[in-house]
């Protein structure tokens, strides 16, 4: 049933790239830590940079668990399923590091993303996932679910913030500068977004 790849191009890619939402996984290494399992969307904000790597746009919010557990041991595991076609489910288990917007790599790793708009949700990092094992199953139990489009909701509510309203925003919350395990997670004070040529 499930076979193992060595790369990501030609089936899988395309299949990765058509998906609407996809899941990523983290846990810190302490056993007793919060496991965490995220959906992320947003038509254009994923992409297949090369055959053995994944990035997508890690977008303003209430916690930074992700964040948190990339900067403590690296461990991630991004899943994709099929809500429509053939029953497929692809998983990317990998080493992921978030890229900050002050990091030189940043301006090179966002055209990758020519459909986003860094200005509108509060774009505060990139995720870079180095592939070691890549699969996939059957998606036989997963149903058939009807894609209508995006929501609007996150660009109206962080489309409004400035560098300096968003930084204070997430100075506030109580799970942005540190993970609920107490792990650093997102740097602050926000650098400014880097201006696009």
């Amino acid at each position: 049933m499930g076979k193992s790849y060595e790369r990501i191009d030609g089936r899988l890619r395309a299949f990765i790239e058509a998906q609407h939402i996809f899941f990523t996984a983290t846990a810190p290494l302490d056993g007793e830590g919060t496991v965490n399992l995220s959906p992320k969307g947003l038509t254009g904000s994923s992409a297949v940079i090369d055959e053995l790597t994944v990035a997508y746009l890690d977008f303003a919010g209430s916690n930074a668990e992700t964040i948190a557990h990339l900067r403590e041991n690296g461990r991630i595991t991004l899943m994709w399923c099929a809500f429509d076609g053939p029953p497929t489910i692809v998983r990317v288990h990998g080493r992921g590091e978030p890229v900050f917007r002050d990091d030189p790599r940043w301006a090179g790793l966002m055209r990758h993303f020519p459909d986003i708009d860094p200005t509108r949700h509060g774009l505060r990092a990139i995720i870079v996932v180095t592939a070691e094992k890549i699969r996939d199953t059957c998606g036989y139990s997963v149903p058939f679910m009807t894609y209508e489009g995006d929501r609007p909701l996150h660009g109206s509510r962080f489309g409004r913030e400035t560098d300096e309203s968003l930084d204070a925003y997430f100075h506030k919350k109580e799970h942005v500068a540190t993970s609920i395990d107490g792990l650093p997670g997102l740097p602050l004070p926000l650098p400014p977004l880097p201006r696009t040529t």
